[in-house]
């Protein structure tokens, strides 16, 4: 029969087994996000796909915006108490992107000239990679940016010059070329860009704006109102409605349209596109959330291919190369899952994810759980089977870690005072997974799981907000016995961990 002494310890253990936590998938998909935001600078080893020049829809920019955006979804819904989980590699991947590997692209791509932007001529080429047009990176950095600072409330890129893209050239270009701005100093261009365009939106490529590569400003632009109290983003949306209003947000037979060729003022869409109708609503839905959940099921119906086992898969679109080979990617796929995700459809969710699983080749490596580039499209049934990098290390595991409405809510701050003067993981040592992280403001206490990823390993937790209600009960079915420091209103922990451990501080 267990003694009181012994009640009174398992009682808030069994309440913390009690709540929602990462399962094993959950939990690869995010270590191979953060074993890929861990990467020396310039490694981008596992992050390349099958073309060059950063010129497909699965270029390091996406990869590294997106993997911050799951990051960030994963840390307000399922984590909120482990800001010290995200933060550092969410500076690591704006770190990456300010890398000139992942914009230097942009001098050759902003001469224009190409087969759908032909009508402008050959352009002067530009190095600035967010001064004009090049939406489908600055609204990435933006965005960014200022959602790790609503996010951690850190003013690390509000500081001048903490947005800098430069190269430090040898042998040309005058020595170096140093673009710099800020978190608020970007924002400002952007915005007052979308106005000069009377909010139709900015260009990606020369001439070519996408709906899509405007979502993340408009995203940009919400963050900014909830750090600074300005009104941009509904200025944006409202303006927005405006001018697509003249073109359409959505096609006749209701399918999203792609972009619209600014000069020309004509619209473009491919007949064959899945990957426009799910990767639009991913991001849209945080805004147009009613034209969004009665366009998905309509899509998914008419994009999906039923597979064995109850699975599902996408029906790639093909595109064509100059040599009119055929370049296929999983990003159909890969958004489909993200959009059912958002929308809350945990039965398509579920079968796409499934599909993935059983026939898309998964690995588990370093802890982490991904689908590894194969550039072979179908297996030897017709079904699909080719993965590029973006869908793999980062999309299906973006769907799996997302809530209903993951996108949606953070649109519209859930972050209060009362979050951030919580007590808080603040910071891990490496090697540790996180299965949950929750403290109950009713119950004053703070729940946590965790794990190592291999093997025994000596742990270091930095608790903030800790002590200034006393010193909290420490609770814990660790083999070792944790020992504490106190400096501040932090609390030190440390013991070695081999095997999974629930704790609880308790005040």
């Amino acid at each position: 029969m267990a003694t009181n002494a012994e009640s009174s310890i398992a009682a808030p253990l069994k309440w913390a087994a009690s709540l929602p936590e990462l399962d094993d998938l959950q939990v690869g998909a995010l270590r191979r996000m953060l074993n890929l935001a861990g990467q020396l600078p310039d490694d981008w080893s596992g992050m390349q796909g099958p073309t060059t020049m950063q010129e497909d829809f699965g270029g390091l920019r996406f990869q590294l915006a997106y993997m911050s955006y799951a990051l960030a979804l994963t840390h307000v819904h399922r984590l909120p108490a482990a800001p010290g989980l995200f933060k550092r590699p969410f500076e690591q991947l704006i770190e990456k992107m300010l890398s000139p590997d992942v914009w230097a692209y942009w001098h050759y791509v902003s001469t224009g000239n190409g087969p759908i932007n032909r009508n402008q001529g050959e352009l002067p080429a530009q190095w600035n990679p967010v001064g004009k047009d090049n939406i489908m990176y600055s609204a990435y950095i933006q965005s960014m940016a200022l959602m790790y600072r609503y996010l951690f409330r850190d003013v690390r890129y509000a500081k001048e010059g903490a947005l800098t893209f430069a190269v430090q050239a040898m042998f040309w270009g005058d020595g170096s070329l140093r673009f710099s701005y800020d978190e608020r100093s970007l924002n400002e261009h952007l915005y007052w860009a979308m106005v000069e365009r009377g909010f139709l939106g900015i260009a990606c490529e020369p001439n070519c704006v996408f709906q899509i590569c405007n979502q993340p400003a408009i995203i940009g632009f919400r963050m900014h109102d909830l750090v600074y109290g300005t009104s941009h983003a509904k200025d944006v949306m409202d303006g927005y409605d405006k001018a697509w209003a003249d073109f359409g947000v959505v096609t006749a037979d209701g399918h999203f349209n792609m972009m619209v060729m600014e000069k020309e003022r004509v619209v473009v869409t491919p007949p064959e596109a899945p990957w426009v109708d799910f990767w639009l609503a991913a991001l849209m839905h945080a805004w147009k959330p009613a034209l969004v959940e009665e366009r998905f099921p309509v899509h998914i119906a008419q994009w999906s291919v039923a597979a064995p086992h109850d699975t599902l898969w996408i029906r790639p679109a093909v595109q064509r190369k100059l040599d009119m080979s055929p370049v296929i990617s999983a990003r159909d796929h890969g958004w489909a899952a993200v959009a059912a995700a958002e929308v809350g459809d945990e039965e398509t969710l579920t079968r796409l994810l499934g599909y993935a699983d059983r026939f898309m080749n998964p690995v588990r490596e370093n802890g982490a759980y991904y689908y590894p580039r194969r550039d072979e499209h179908f297996d030897a049934q017709g079904r699909l089977s080719v993965m590029d990098p973006h869908t793999g290390n980062v999309l299906l595991g973006y769907a799996r870690l997302n809530v209903k409405d993951g996108l949606r809510k953070l649109f519209e701050g859930p972050l209060s005072d009362a979050h951030f003067a919580a007590p808080a993981l603040a910071s891990l040592s490496k090697g540790i997974n996180v299965r949950r992280a929750t403290y109950d403001a009713g119950r004053r206490m703070l729940a946590l799981a965790l794990d190592p990823v291999a093997g025994a390993a000596d742990v270091v937790l930095v608790f903030d907000n800790a002590v200034q209600a006393g010193m909290p009960e420490i609770i814990h079915d660790a083999a070792d016995t944790p020992r504490v420091i106190v400096a501040g209103d932090q609390l030190e922990m440390r013991f070695n961990m081999s095997r999974r451990t629930s704790l609880v501080l308790a005040w």
